[in-house]
């Protein structure tokens, strides 16, 4: 196929708008469907082409790579102008909000499974250790979540003293804790560990327990709870 070809001028049989007409969405590829969002190519470049550069663009691999570009690295793009570069973002968010609404429903607090499971889109293509502080009340029921770090998730960084004041502000009775492992293994560090004991006791004097402290990697999870280390004098 010519890259410089419009997408009119590729067969019919061929072109991402008629092919999904046909035999629905789930027959394009990654290639196609993001096509068809951004619906126009640049000077020279279809709209599949310039697709094809998006995906595959400084080393990504592919659609996951989607959630990797902030604005100023799209822009970067030859063929990116401000229109696109909003259209690919927000394709990445919605893919997110998708993904949490269907977890939404099963959401238990009390099942480190279903907390993973809602929270992994958020964390998991993160290049960067993010933190999340979920503050629950007296029927372990969500209100309030907040960021308490992003960059490096370090003992010596992360104090106690930050969680609870949140905690306190919200009149939390339980905590969570959740972030991320950028290298996609969920193990926990030795910052992870004293981490966890520093704040698990610290919330044991001043009555606010946390439940669980849940590393998000890529597609899997480690929960504190569930392997009995909350438990443990770490």
């Amino acid at each position: 196929m010519n890259q410089s070809n419009t997408i009119k001028e590729i067969p019919e049989l061929e072109r991402p708008y008629e092919k999904c007409e046909r035999r629905g969405a789930a027959s394009l590829s990654d290639e196609e469907l993001l096509a068809v969002l951004l619906r126009t190519g640049t000077r020279g470049e279809n709209a599949l082409a310039l697709a094809r550069r998006i995906l595959y663009h400084a080393g990504e691999t592919g659609i996951l790579g989607i959630h990797q570009f902030s604005m100023e690295r799209l822009t970067a793009i030859k063929g990116i102008g401000r229109v696109k570069a909003i259209q690919i973002s927000c394709i990445s968010e919605l893919a997110k909000r998708l993904s949490k609404a269907a977890y939404q429903e099963t959401l238990c607090f009390s099942d480190p499974g279903t907390i993973a499971r809602y929270y992994m889109e958020d964390l998991r293509h993160g290049k960067q250790e993010q933190m999340k502080l979920l503050m629950l009340n007296t029927k372990s029921r969500l209100i309030g979540e907040t960021d308490i770090s992003k960059g490096t998730v370090n003992a010596s960084l992360i104090t106690p003293r930050e969680l609870f004041i949140e905690a306190l502000q919200k009149s939390a009775v339980y905590i969570i804790i959740i972030h991320n492992h950028p290298s996609g293994d969920p193990t926990p560090s030795r910052d992870d560990l004293l981490i966890t004991k520093r704040i698990f006791d610290a919330g044991s004097l001043i009555g606010i327990e946390l439940l669980d402290h849940i590393i998000i990697g890529n597609n899997r999870y480690m929960s504190f709870r569930e392997e009995g280390m909350l438990l443990e004098r770490i």
